[in-house]
């Protein structure tokens, strides 16, 4: 007997070395994986593409040539992301206030009212008792002159107006340029509707 056999022969004496083995993945994520992708291909597939990229928003070429638009033009403004970014805490998304405690500016006879008084309530703020359709609410309001442009208080005032029923005019921003100089030497905030009723 030589060594070659002795060595064979221990070998198989010896068990296997424990190893792992591969594994398949679990039948349910491979059916979810399938499921994903067929769906994936059908929607593309399925998905009907109404106008070429390359149009943009699909505005006529007579329409987009028409529009003269220089580097100096300005951005519009979107008031209703500014109103989400100062007034919605109080006011709500659903511009319905919190009863009791916040005026609603649906359907508010402020904001249908005269632009100007909106103007100022916006860029001086409210401190007293304040009635709201039939209802006197007793807070504050911020006064927003130090926080927001002429252009951003047109924007979310034309935004409010425009809103949950409300169906005013847009406000300039030159009817805010105008009031806000007429009363830059205000530093207090206007006192309810004592004050208010007067302008």
């Amino acid at each position: 007997m030589n060594d070659n056999d002795a060595l064979n022969d221990a070998q198989k004496r010896e068990k296997i070395d424990p190893s792992e083995e591969a594994k398949s993945l679990p039948w349910f994520i491979t059916m979810t994986i399938g499921a994903l992708l067929m769906w994936s291909a059908t929607y593309i597939a399925e998905t009907v593409m109404t106008a070429a990229p390359e149009d943009g928003d699909n505005r006529a070429p007579q329409v987009l040539a028409s529009n003269d638009c220089s580097a100096t033009d300005k951005v519009a403004i979107d008031g209703g992301a500014v109103f989400q970014g100062k007034c919605v805490a109080c006011h709500q998304a659903n511009g319905q206030g919190i009863p009791g405690v916040f005026p609603p500016l649906a359907a508010s006879e402020w904001v249908a009212g005269k632009p100007e008084v909106l103007a100022n309530i916006l860029l001086h703020g409210i401190n007293g008792k304040l009635t709201v359709k039939g209802v006197v609410y007793n807070g504050q309001m911020p006064a927003f002159k130090d926080l927001l442009s002429d252009g951003e208080i047109a924007a979310v005032l034309t935004h409010i107006r425009s809103q949950w029923d409300n169906e005013s005019e847009a406000i300039d921003e030159k009817l805010i340029t105008t009031v806000r100089d007429a009363t830059k030497d205000r530093a207090n905030p206007y006192n309810g509707d004592e004050e208010l009723s007067k302008l």
